[in-house]
């Protein structure tokens, strides 16, 4: 039988030809992890008794995963991995840089602190329901979005973590989450649409969904290409994926009704990874749009911080309040985002990260309260410092922490966002940043006078009733606050380099086309 003569091919114009490095795979395993755990738990969907620690266990190895990806980009900048080899920018990109791998480790901290809540807050029939596997499922979607460098596949892990949502959302099946579910569902699948319809755009345009090439070409482009409407579409999608003014009544109609742990994940979850886009896309990939469209953004921003701050005031129910309050913090984003700059840019991702801590513990002292004085209105709640004086000092650090006092961790952030304000002369935006904390310390000293300080009538709940995996989560995101508060240079710095490393993504775009694009 004759040799075959057909010439060698030469793969290396089309496939990466060099070994992926061990550090390398490190970029992709955090949403790898997440789904095999979760399909390991929908496996063993019979023994839902070891649903719990099958689920922490993985979050615990997801924190150490993310802690590992995040310390090798400090050390060696940003990495990334192509799927199936494929040369960028035909092939899909995950692409870590400082301030995804932010995100990603605060991201999965938050994940396992409700992880270990969960075991007291969700009984059998949520744990059959599938919480722990659809769980697993959020963080891989908000895992992916943080990493990918693609951004049809943000798109993709969008609506990864927003199926899992919709499940945990309805986890009860009672009537108020389900009416919740339908205002939570139809804005989102609006939101997702127009995400869809400006991604087609965009890449009618620009010829390609790579992050890094986009980056490349959008100053060549922007002479001929109509960015700005391509950059004012992104904005309205993710403005509605992170609850800002006009679109952010579905917010506070939906996150009071699930389980505790459940309305935790969204608020220190959901919202951010929107806020996160926005930051990626308005600043790495339309700057000069970005530039344009900071009047837009900082009018929103201030009408958000508002309308969230005068919501709370108005509120009784103690996570309607919450809800309110997240929308406030959205608004803080909106407004370092419309500054711009290495103050504003930064402020907004430190204000994001502490938000996601903070917003979570206040959640889970809103669950804790219930079962304390078996009610979720702060007019019926009364007496709770009494009951536990650990648990009403831990709730005061939180309430201090999310309207930006000292030492807590949201006074950082305040500061880079009123001074980065101030820089630009914008002084009516540092003044609403300003009114608006003083406003949410008015809201949250309501809630702890009426519900923690005022003199109880109803009878006490045994503290020992209390299991130590609800107080445990609190404890440690309240520490968390007040470690970053007393201590802030690290994460300070770490988020300054994260909006230097937008504002030039030169090493970004390195680390995907290492040999300059072809």
């Amino acid at each position: 039988m004759a040799a075959s003569t057909s010439p060698p091919v030469d793969f290396s114009a089309a496939l990466v030809m060099a070994p992926t490095a061990p550090a390398e795979w490190l970029v992709i395993l955090p949403v790898a992890w997440c789904l095999a755990i979760g399909a390991l738990l929908v496996m063993l969907r019979r023994p839902i008794g070891l649903h719990p620690t099958i689920a922490v266990a993985g979050l615990v190895g997801l924190v150490v995963i993310d802690g590992l990806l995040l310390h090798q980009i400090v050390r060696h900048g940003p990495m990334t991995m192509m799927m199936g080899r494929w040369l960028p920018p035909f092939g899909i990109a995950f692409t870590a840089d400082l301030m995804g791998a932010l995100f990603a480790l605060v991201a999965a901290i938050v994940a396992l602190a409700a992880g270990i809540f969960s075991i007291a807050d969700i009984n059998d029939s949520g744990r059959r329901y599938g919480f722990y596997p659809l769980l697993m499922v959020l963080m891989a979607g908000v895992s992916g979005a943080f990493l990918t460098g693609d951004i049809f596949n943000l798109y993709v892990w969008f609506e990864v973590l927003l199926i899992s949502s919709f499940g945990l959302l309805v986890l009860g099946s009672e009537r108020e989450q389900i009416d919740a579910s339908v205002k939570y569902g139809f804005l989102n699948l609006v939101a997702t649409t127009l995400f869809l319809i400006a991604t087609g755009y965009l890449y009618a345009v620009f010829g390609t969904l790579n992050m890094a090439d986009i980056a490349r070409k959008a100053e060549e482009l922007r002479s001929i290409a109509p960015l700005m409407t391509l950059a004012g579409l992104y904005m309205l999608a993710f403005a509605m994926k992170a609850a800002a003014f006009p679109v952010n009544f579905w917010l506070p109609a939906s996150y009071h009704t699930p389980r505790v742990v459940v309305s935790a994940l969204f608020a220190g979850l959901l919202t951010k990874v929107g806020i996160y886009a926005l930051i990626r896309v308005m600043v790495m990939l339309f700057p000069v749009e970005r530039e344009e469209l900071s009047f837009v953004l900082a009018i929103a921003g201030a009408l958000t911080m508002f309308v969230g701050v005068f919501g709370a005031l108005a509120q009784t129910d103690f996570r309607r309040l919450l809800g309110f309050l997240i929308i406030s913090g959205i608004g803080s984003v909106f407004a370092g985002v419309a500054v711009g700059g290495p103050g504003g840019i930064g402020g907004a991702i430190f204000y994001s990260l502490h938000s996601m801590l903070v917003m979570t513990g206040l959640y889970f002292a809103s669950g804790i309260a219930m079962r304390l004085g078996g009610s979720a209105s702060i007019v019926t709640l009364s007496g709770l410092y009494r009951r536990n004086v650990g648990f009403a000092a831990l709730t005061l650090m939180l309430c201090f922490a999310v309207s930006g006092l000292p030492p807590f961790s949201g006074f950082w952030p305040k500061v880079m966002l009123v001074k980065a304000a101030l820089d630009i002369g914008a002084w009516w935006l540092a003044a609403a940043l300003l009114i608006a904390g003083f406003l949410t310390t008015i809201a949250t000293g309501r809630l702890f006078l009426l519900a923690y300080w005022r003199d109880g009538t109803t009878p006490a709940v045994n503290v020992a009733a209390l299991p130590a995996t609800t107080m445990a989560p609190l404890a440690a995101l309240t520490l968390v606050a007040l470690l970053i508060g007393l201590y802030p240079e690290p994460l300070l710095s770490a988020v300054q380099s994260a909006a230097a490393g937008l504002a030039d993504p030169s090493a970004y775009e390195k680390s995907v086309f290492p040999g300059g694009r072809p």
